[in-house]
């Protein structure tokens, strides 16, 4: 145990070497891009915004159950069964009456497992919807597993829509994470602008293309919208031409022509088609761009636009382009989400709590050195550098992999200095009791190192374990405090079997012939 070969030596050197030169670039300025990477420093510590939002499912309830009115229509058309009444009421319930001839017959589909008007939930042992049935009256309504899978679907539809936003913004390590059955909690680290995420995780961007019709053809089949700046309303089709979900791409761009900014989009190919036949067929009419049910711009064709590209002009900014085109290119939320918590953790607070946590560590880490200087005296002073290369190899991994480091982090590394100590110990407190036994002290020291590491790595096993389960059910800040303690594990064993070992084999080799080593 105590024999190292040249080899070995000199990659202990090398690997210590670069984890704390990596260490370093938390302290200084680097030019190469490698030697760039820092520890990221959480919520808590660098301060930034917190928002908890919640899905409102029910626009999804009442567009879910129009969807289901368009399917049941379909079906009666294809199997040429007559029906009439066929509504929503109360926005919840689908309510239609049958001919009689049709009635059974239409029961027996309902209750079949495979039927496509109301579908079974195998895992839930349920259907979709509830059914009622009096005489020749049916009444669809969502079953408690239907809404179930209904707000799973928006949840995480939601909260990869958000991902993508703040992905597009360049938010450093944010935290997002589902809440409960309906709410997502977004932990944003030294947000500077927490009022433009907000405005953006507020709108749907529903985006569709519809066109303007006269006053004298307004009736069924249209609604009245309200242009974004309140200039005017217009009579507006039902039909949409097009939809955000043909979008690939969307840029903000400066129009040469009328040096106004400008949003460019591209279609799919899909979408290409259906908005070349459109635009072809309407020259000469205003096509109305619509967003969350607000008219952004309205102009008119002049020529069919079949290119699969365009573009949507209005009063945009430059910031309002960019932002607009940032929620077209993420995607339109499934549901609205509103914000029902919000909170903001200034620098300075989060400065307060590094200082802590660095006094902390400071103020232990000494205490532990002069405990091991007094009780194990040069073998002590081995181990507290062992320790000191052991906090430099786990901020250095944690550098590397870029890691975000959050309070209960700086726990973690305060208590891998005591797990560090703690092997150590154990360690030469074996060695004692064979120098008792052997006079030689290279066998000694050998035979401690050896039988003393079942119980190290043991209870280091079981410390990982630990962190290993608190990562994967834990959140946020206990995450990080798992990260740490997971890597200072790794450290610990490598600090106390590689360096605090070569130390020692290199001093007890040179005092073999000692009485008394420790």
């Amino acid at each position: 145990m105590l024999y190292f070969s040249k080899i070995k030596i000199i990659l202990i050197v090398i690997f210590t070497a670069i984890l704390v030169f990596l260490t370093s670039s938390n302290f200084f300025k680097f030019d190469d891009d490698f030697v760039k990477r820092k520890i990221n420093l959480g919520l808590d510590l660098q301060g930034g915004s917190y928002l908890l939002l919640e899905i409102d499912n029910n626009p999804v309830i009442t567009q879910r159950l129009q969807n289901k009115i368009f399917s049941l229509r379909k079906y009666f058309k294809d199997e040429n069964i007559i029906y009439k009444n066929l509504k929503i009421v109360n926005n919840e319930i689908i309510s239609f009456e049958l001919d009689e001839e049709f009635t059974e017959n239409f029961s027996l589909l309902l209750e079949d497992k495979d039927n496509i008007i109301n579908p079974y939930y195998q895992r839930y042992k349920s259907y979709e919807f509830d059914t009622t049935i009096e005489n020749n009256f049916f009444k669809l309504q969502y079953s408690k597993y239907g809404l179930v899978e209904i707000k799973k679907s928006s949840l995480d539809q939601a909260l990869e829509i958000v991902r993508r936003r703040i992905d597009e913004i360049g938010t450093n390590e944010p935290n997002i994470l589902k809440r409960g059955s309906d709410r997502i909690l977004v932990e944003l680290p030294g947000l500077d602008d927490p009022m433009r995420i907000k405005s953006l995780l507020g709108k749907t961007a529903n985006l569709t293309f519809r066109f303007i019709v006269q006053n004298e053809e307004s009736g069924f089949g249209t609604e009245i919208l309200s242009f974004e700046d309140g200039s005017e309303d217009a009579v507006v089709s039902k039909r949409i031409v097009l939809s955000g979900e043909n979008l690939v791409d969307a840029k903000p761009r400066m129009d040469n022509q009328t040096n106004e900014t400008v949003v460019t989009f591209t279609l799919d190919r899909v979408g290409a088609k259906r908005f070349g036949k459109a635009t072809t067929s309407g020259v000469g009419k205003r096509l109305a761009i619509v967003l969350d049910g607000k008219i952004i711009s309205a102009p008119v064709i002049r020529d069919a636009i079949v290119g699969g590209s365009g573009q949507i002009s209005g009063n945009f900014t430059f910031q309002s382009a960019t932002d607009l085109a940032l929620l077209l290119r993420s995607g339109a939320l499934p549901a609205p989400l509103n914000i029902i918590e919000e909170r903001t953790v200034g620098p300075d607070l989060g400065q307060d709590s590094i200082n802590a946590g660095i006094i902390a560590l400071i103020i232990g880490f000494f205490l532990v050195i002069f405990f091991m200087f007094f009780k194990y005296k040069i073998f002590g002073l081995i181990a507290n550098a062992a320790l000191i290369f052991n906090l430099f190899l786990l901020v250095g991994i944690l550098t590397l992999f870029e890691a975000t480091l959050t309070l209960p982090g700086i726990a973690g590394i305060i208590l891998t200095v005591g797990m560090a100590v703690d092997a150590n110990v154990l360690i030469f407190e074996r060695i004692k009791e064979e120098i008792k036994s052997e006079k030689n002290n290279i066998i000694a020291f050998d035979s401690g190192y050896n039988r003393s590491k079942t119980a190290v790595i043991d209870a280091n096993i079981t410390t990982l374990i630990s962190a290993i389960i608190l990562f994967f059910l834990g959140s946020g800040p206990v995450k990080g405090f798992s990260v740490t303690l997971a890597v200072g594990i790794f450290t610990t064993l490598f600090s106390v079997y590689f360096i605090a070992r070569l130390l020692t084999s290199i001093y007890v080799v040179k005092n073999k012939n000692k009485e008394s080593l420790i």
